[in-house]
């Protein structure tokens, strides 16, 4: 039972990683101007950093 556990730790950690880059890419790809490029600048790499902070964690969980 153990090994399913480690397995979907992995994939949730997985997803967490592409998500967490993918948004911190999107926040450098923003072509809106003026304020809401800003807003969406941070909203995106708040989500980005969240995403590989869980990423961490989950990794940390596994070892």
């Amino acid at each position: 039972m153990s090994d399913w556990i480690n397995a979907i730790m992995f994939g949730v950690m997985l997803l967490a990683f592409t998500l967490g880059v993918s948004c911190i890419i999107m926040g450098f790809l923003s072509s809106s101007t003026g304020q809401k490029a800003m807003q969406e600048k941070i909203e995106y790499g708040f989500f980005g950093v969240s995403g590989l902070v869980l990423c961490m964690l989950l990794g940390y969980g596994l070892s």
